[in-house]
């Protein structure tokens, strides 16, 4: 039986801005090295389905298919879904006065998320966000639209609030770099570096051993 690791998210979750593909593509590279030295005992693949500039709202209508499309002809295939949503529905817009997706929206959005997921996986794991610093307060390629960690630290409680009433894994991220230096980690204020997406990776890696998903 393969595994098929499918991991939806934003642009983060597709890699920018790292040199080396981002955290998720440092991912299959570990498994990928790990397959080939084990002579393919076990075949993992892994599906980067990072956009750029997706809410959750957009990812629930890609999960699914995506998701169908990995099961195989004869429905063996073990699914597994990482979701590193949510940093793109905590956007401030100054027009509206408010956040984009509100909390009550974003809980549901989250909650339907996991709904569809559990139809293809007994393994879904939600990541959480990085915080974010100024320079995306307001953002220079979007005026008066803002990053704010008032608002990804609220969205990250949600997350994982919600991880626990549905079962779901969390690997918390917010938490454990906003009070650090994180800034050394980002490139503009909310996509990480190199040294960002490493940690990252690092951080996830280690999850999926201890629970010995991979």
């Amino acid at each position: 039986m393969d595994k098929h690791i499918l991991i939806f998210g934003t642009s983060t979750t597709y890699g920018a801005w790292d040199s080396q593909g981002g955290w998720v593509a440092r991912l299959r590279k570990y498994i990928d090295k790990n397959q080939i030295e084990s002579n393919f005992k076990n075949e993992i693949l892994i599906y980067n389905q990072g956009i750029s500039g997706a809410k959750t709202e957009d990812i629930l209508k890609t999960l699914e298919p995506e998701a169908q499309a990995r099961l195989g002809h004869n429905r063996d295939n073990e699914i597994i879904i990482i979701l590193h949503v949510g940093i793109n529905d905590t956007i401030y817009n100054e027009d509206l006065g408010k956040v984009e997706v509100s909390p009550d929206e974003f809980k549901n959005n989250l909650k339907l998320l996991l709904d569809k997921a559990k139809q293809y996986s007994e393994k879904i794991i939600i990541v959480g966000s990085m915080p974010v610093d100024k320079r995306v307060d307001p953002m220079p390629w979007a005026p008066g639209r803002s990053y704010r960690n008032e608002y990804v630290g609220k969205y990250n409680e949600i997350l994982e609030n919600v991880s626990k009433e549905e079962k779901a894994y969390f690997v918390e991220v917010f938490k454990k770099f906003i009070d650090t230096d994180y800034s050394s980690f980002l490139t503009d204020g909310v996509h990480m570096n190199d040294e960002g997406h490493k940690k990252l990776y690092e951080m996830v890696r280690d999850f999926l051993l201890e629970k010995k998903i991979i």
